[in-house]
């Protein structure tokens, strides 16, 4: 039998091909718009999940200022072992002035005679009290005592050490007319040396003690710590270790000739106890601010005899080591522009994160 074959006119086959690229057109017609749809409805989950973490770090944001006590910042303690004349009393007056609001307790270790040097008994007591006194974390202790290093007691937890130095010459310039006319913190308190008349210039020339470049031995010893070699003056063996404690110990050791900075990286450091340091010293009522009375500066002779001492060299050196730490830290913390300076942004990110989550 042969093979029934059916002849479509061409009429009907275009008719058949319009309609079947017709069919085609609206197909992929659909298909492009189910596409947007699908496009748009992944942006939209994309901006609600974006909305969502914006609000979870808003929300966070807010319990944090509103309740200051997060489980790992409650059990920090801050130690400044101020060294004497170095603008001190007017940090320490900042942390006063914020601990009611920052939620946190302020402590003066009050040596006697201030003695920067504790017994063995008491460096007991004092690492005990730090790391165990539960009721007064966290907390910002602060006294005229060198650097006392925990890990030696047993501790798991050490405190963070911070501190401030200032250019010695300077430094004892202030401390020299400090004891003889007080400042204007407490006017009226009587000072050890208070009726000597003699100027800082007049006792250099004299050769007199109170002025002599031993007196310079100071700061080297407060960072050096608890070892005998740390208070025989003019030991390079007490310089290298301090400058080790101020790299490896130390948080940060700001320089009196530039506390806003040091004040200003504290904040962001540590804002649990500073969060508002850097506006209160800007700003404030300046009653942190302390000077000394009757201060005359030394004459260019008396200086250049103090820095032929080999004691004043090392002090300096030291004083330098600390500054060009502190200006580096400073160098990749904050920047200035118009007048103002302002703290860098967060400059890291986290990427390539695995496992990957749903």
């Amino acid at each position: 039998m042969g093979l029934l074959r059916i002849m479509i006119p061409p009429k009907f086959q275009l008719l058949a091909l319009l309609t079947f690229a017709v069919a085609m057109f609206f197909l992929e017609n659909q298909i492009q718009k189910l596409e947007e749809s699908r496009g748009k409805l992944e942006r939209a989950i994309a901006r609600h999940e974006v909305r969502e973490i914006e609000q979870r770090h808003t929300q966070d944001g807010l319990r944090e200022r509103e309740a200051p006590s997060v489980a790992d910042s409650e059990d920090v303690v801050v130690i400044y072992n101020r060294v004497p004349k170095t603008a001190s009393t007017s940090f320490t007056n900042i942390a006063y002035d914020l601990c009611g609001k920052n939620h946190y307790h302020v402590l003066h270790i009050n040596t006697t005679k201030n003695n920067p040097v504790m017994s063995m008994q008491d460096q007991v007591r004092f690492v005990k009290n730090v790391t165990e006194w539960r009721e007064m974390k966290p907390a910002f202790y602060h006294g005229h005592v060198s650097f006392l290093d925990f890990t030696k007691f047993g501790v798991k937890k050490k405190p963070v050490y911070i501190n401030v130095i200032r250019d010695p010459i300077e430094r004892l310039v202030s401390y020299y007319y400090f004891l003889r006319f007080g400042d204007d913190y407490r006017p009226g308190l009587r000072r050890r040396k208070q009726g000597d008349k003699k100027t800082f210039d007049e006792c250099v020339s004299a050769g007199g003690s109170d002025c002599a470049p031993e007196k310079l031995w100071l700061q080297i010893p407060f960072f050096c710590g608890h070892y005998s070699e740390c208070w025989n003056v003019g030991s390079h063996w007490a310089l290298e270790q301090a400058k080790y404690n101020l790299v490896n110990e130390y948080l940060l050791v700001g320089v009196t000739e530039e506390l806003e900075d040091f004040v200003m990286m504290l904040e962001a450091a540590l804002p649990r106890f500073f969060r508002g340091a850097t506006e209160l010293y800007r700003t404030g009522k300046k009653s942190h601010l302390r000077k000394t009375s009757e201060k005359k500066p030394p004459t260019k002779e008396s200086i250049a005899k103090l820095q032929q001492s080999a004691i004043w060299k090392m002090e300096n050196e030291f004083y330098e080591f600390a500054l060009e730490q502190f200006q580096f830290v400073r160098a990749h913390a904050v920047r200035e522009k118009d007048g103002e300076l302002y703290l860098l942004a967060q400059n890291f990110f986290y990427e390539k994160i695995y496992p990957k989550t749903n």
